[in-house]
């Protein structure tokens, strides 16, 4: 079940905001598809990413996949603990598994994404 309290991009990032944060992190359809995550590649706090723009790689046994930010904003904060455990993602990709967190982001910036409705219409048809 996608959650209804974030917004969803095309190439499978969610965004939801916490007051003025917004935490990130891959949806389970996309988890899904890359299979068992063995390694999450983080930006440095601090560092300023635009929206569309890739912030990291996240490998499977699979693939190695390109990470987009869903939004503007600086990352606040990144889950260190995917360092060690990035299966986290595979396990709860929507809690423990967030990926980054980025400051500076207005609820107007998430107007131009899916919401869960739209995603599961978009992802049903792959």
């Amino acid at each position: 079940m996608t959650p209804n309290d974030r917004r969803y991009t095309k190439s499978h990032e969610w965004v939801r905001l916490e007051g003025g944060i917004a935490v990130v992190g891959i949806t389970d359809y996309a988890q899904t598809a890359l299979g068992d995550i063995t390694y999450v590649e983080l930006p440095k706090v601090g560092k300023q990413l635009e929206a569309g723009h890739e912030f990291g790689v996240i490998e499977s046994v699979k693939a190695a996949s390109d990470l987009f930010a869903p939004v503007a904003g600086a990352v606040q904060a990144v889950n260190a603990a995917l360092n060690d455990t990035p299966e986290t993602v595979n396990r709860d990709p929507y809690g423990d598994g967030w990926i980054i967190k980025l400051s500076g982001v207005t609820p107007a910036a998430l107007a131009n994404l899916m919401d869960a409705a739209a995603y599961d219409k978009e992802t049903a048809n792959h």
